[in-house]
């Protein structure tokens, strides 16, 4: 198991790296968003390629936030039962959520968005619009995020398994957020 643990900490760091990653996309995203909007407005300029950034950040941001997201147990879930269930309960359900919904479905898309991403690549595809960027980039960020997610999963099933056989302790706090 202690192997696997360590396995489960170099997830969890690539994951946080992607998170620090996709907060500063934020950043980049408004910066850019702004700047286009200056650009526009003040000299009646815009190109479709600064507004196709605009989406292919978020997307990463999205895509590469989700498995830090997971990590710190800040993904969205249907609390129906979970809040009112000791910590043992809830380390049991996420096993359970985790084997039969999250990593097989990660896995899949990760495996269904590769030759959506091959295919655009191969061809050299780029946008329909007038001045539009590549394709393929935000195409493989489907692949990456969807492999990550899968990593972050397994990593969160190694730690479940750990705490269910006493060999760690694991924070299962979650806030509903504010509605």
């Amino acid at each position: 198991m202690s192997v696997l643990l360590a396995a489960s900490r170099l997830i969890d760091s690539i994951s946080q790296f992607m998170g620090k990653l996709s907060e500063y996309m934020v950043l980049f995203c408004c910066l850019i968003s702004a700047g286009n909007a200056i650009v526009r407005y003040a000299f009646n300029y815009s190109s479709n390629g600064w507004l196709e950034i605009q989406w292919y950040l978020f997307a990463f941001v999205v895509m590469l936030g989700a498995s830090h997201a997971l990590r710190n147990n800040e993904h969205v879930r249907v609390d129906l039962i979970y809040g009112s269930v000791s910590d043992r309960a809830k380390i049991w359900m996420d096993i359970v959520g985790l084997i039969l919904f999250l990593i097989p479905v990660c896995v899949f898309l990760t495996w269904v968005c590769w030759p959506f991403f091959a295919l655009s690549y191969r061809q050299g595809e780029i946008s329909g619009n007038a001045g539009g960027l590549i394709r393929w980039p935000v195409k493989l960020i489907l692949v990456a995020g969807f492999g990550l997610l899968s990593l972050q999963g397994v990593s969160e099933l190694i730690k479940r398994i750990a705490a269910v056989t006493g060999q760690i302790s694991i924070d299962t706090k979650y806030e509903k957020p504010l509605q």
